[in-house]
């Protein structure tokens, strides 16, 4: 797969303890992104955040969180990601999804 110039990067604003169909929200995104073909995703946690509720939610000075906020970022071409927004839209029951340009550098693998 070989993506240069004008992408597209998704991103999913969503809760640790957020679920769909039982299994962490965030790995059942991952899944299916990779289950339609889209060039790669990652899952990045964070430490701090509040949404449309106002709620916060942090990690304690213990390091330790009820419901850590998580972003899962996906990049692809736009027509890919069109594809894929409509079932991202059944899955995540609240959040924020967000959609921008990107122009991709390079995206390289030495493994087959």
């Amino acid at each position: 797969m070989k993506i240069e110039g004008e992408g597209q990067l998704l991103r999913v604003f969503i809760d640790e303890n957020d679920e769909w169909e039982g299994k962490p929200l965030f790995q059942e995104i991952v899944k299916k992104a990779r289950s339609e073909g889209l060039a790669g995703a990652t899952v990045l946690k964070g430490i701090m955040s509040y949404g449309a509720n106002s709620l916060i939610h942090a990690v304690n000075k213990q390091g330790i969180a009820d419901d850590v906020p998580v972003v899962v970022e996906i990049v692809d071409g736009s027509e890919k990601i069109k594809k894929f927004i409509p079932i991202l839209d059944k899955m995540v029951k609240e959040g924020l999804i967000t959609l921008e340009k990107v122009n991709v550098i390079a995206y390289r693998t030495s493994k087959v």
